[in-house]
């Protein structure tokens, strides 16, 4: 191969030459061919343990056939289908490649050198990974502390609005918060929402929003009408379990959503993300059996954690991240030589936590006995 006598990383735009790329959880078939294990089981990406319903994957297996055209560049089906989810105009509604590249398009469409974005620390780090790409300035603002009675770790709206100022053009919620699974109640937010300028974006990316029962979490959705600039990010990656399609949409103001669908690829959700998704949407058996499984989950891992005498972070999510009180890497690659893949989180500057989905009854069990074993040692 050909050497050149200067950085190509030079031609590179400022932004995307100090990134770092971003690090999911471990791939199963990556922790076999490194260690040769075969009885594996992820519990890092806070992935459905049901998968998809049986809704969905028949309408991708009847998709098939149509592999050899181009998907419907406005996806109307599935588009009219979140409209009459979430009681909206169709036109609001702009879909994604996953809600990861809602926020891309939100990043390029309102973000450039000379301003900055907001966020909290320890929240999800492709805000950060959007903002840097484009030139823009990063603002984390202090999170709630460990010791936060009800919220460690969490967002503290106090602290954001503070971060703002005539420069910010964006700000960052995720509730709940991953990696946390910390969230902002009713009151909460809606006063934040009142004082943040207008001037300034508020997205708010409820992926795991399918989880929540708290009865004073918000559906940021139905506040669109009253906050033109108010963005709010969802997925089928988590409850509805397609994941590995990709599919996802933002709802927001009529003329935001203009702006994003400029940069939007016309073929960005492919045909069977489409009508994996458009099926999942109609699926109500599958994802109360899903929102079952996950709370008796739930009580299953904390109960255990309780026996092994851990502490966590409350969590209203599909996961718990688990204080180890000392640095918790070694923990984590002790469970791999177990057959079991969790998510360290020392670059979200948490190095003493670990995060677990939650799993099938039998997965967490084999969870909480990796964990018992590795403690032990």
């Amino acid at each position: 191969m050909k050497n050149f006598d200067f950085d190509l990383t030079e031609l590179c735009s400022r932004g995307v030459r100090g990134l770092k790329p971003y690090e999911p959880g471990k791939p199963i078939a990556e922790l076999q061919r490194e260690l040769g294990i075969r009885d594996v089981i992820k519990l890092a990406s806070n992935e459905n343990p049901l998968g998809p319903s049986p809704k969905a994957l028949a309408a991708i297996r009847n998709a098939l056939a149509g592999l050899a055209a181009y998907p419907d560049g406005q996806a109307y089906e599935l588009r009219q289908a979140i409209a009459e989810k979430h009681r909206i105009d169709p036109r609001c509604i702009t879909l994604g490649d996953g809600s990861d590249q809602n926020l891309e398009f939100l990043a390029r469409a309102f973000l450039e050198p000379g301003c900055n974005a907001v966020m909290s620390h320890h929240a999800f780090a492709v805000y950060a990974i959007v903002t840097q790409a484009v030139g823009a300035e990063i603002r984390f603002a202090a999170a709630h502390p460990a010791t936060h009675p009800h919220m460690p770790y969490g967002h503290n709206p106090d602290a954001m609005l503070a971060a703002i100022d005539k420069h910010t053009r964006m700000v960052c919620i995720a509730n709940p918060n991953n990696p946390t699974g910390t969230w902002l109640d009713r009151t909460s937010l809606l006063h934040f929402l009142e004082q943040v300028p207008q001037r300034v974006l508020v997205v708010v990316d409820e992926a795991y929003i399918e989880y929540v029962s708290e009865p004073q979490y918000p559906d940021c959705s139905q506040w669109l009408g009253d906050f033109p600039n108010l963005v709010v990010t969802r997925t089928f990656s988590k409850a509805y379990g397609l994941a590995g399609l990709r599919a996802g949409y933002s709802l927001s103001h009529r003329a935001v959503a203009e702006l994003l669908n400029r940069i939007r690829q016309p073929f960005n959700v492919n045909n069977l993300a489409q009508a994996g998704a458009l099926a999942a949407l109609s699926d109500t058996q599958h994802l109360e059996k899903t929102l079952a499984v996950n709370q008796a989950g739930m009580r299953q891992f904390e109960q255990g954690l309780r026996t092994l005498n851990l502490s966590w972070i409350p969590s209203i999510g599909n996961f718990l991240t688990v204080d180890f009180q000392r640095p918790a890497r070694a923990i984590y690659e002790a469970l791999l030589r177990e057959g079991v893949i969790v998510r360290p989180l020392q670059n979200y500057a948490m190095p003493n936590h670990l995060r677990i989905t939650i799993g099938l009854p039998d997965q967490n069990i084999r969870l909480l006995q990796a964990l018992k074993k590795v403690l032990a040692a």
